[in-house]
């Protein structure tokens, strides 16, 4: 069985990471606009992560995480 095409809503754990990903955005001082140009993504990605409505795949996780200097873990642990 293949995995969904497009977005992934997302689930339990990862929306809790929401709020830690826009407080280390601001903690580094980026826009979410900024954010998004960083790792490619559009700013309805972020605000979608963000508001726990989006978990991005692995590949983006770490690019959002060295955006922001910090890990995976301390954003979706």
């Amino acid at each position: 069985m293949a995995p969904p095409a497009g977005p992934v809503r997302a689930t339990g754990a990862d929306s809790a990471a929401g709020p830690r990903i826009r407080a280390a955005r601001k903690e580094a001082g980026l826009t979410q606009q900024d954010l998004a140009k960083a790792v490619e993504v559009s700013r309805q990605t972020v605000i979608s992560m963000e508001t726990g409505d989006y978990a991005p795949s692995v590949y983006l996780a770490v690019r959002i995480a060295r955006a922001l200097g910090t890990t995976v873990e301390a954003l979706w642990g």
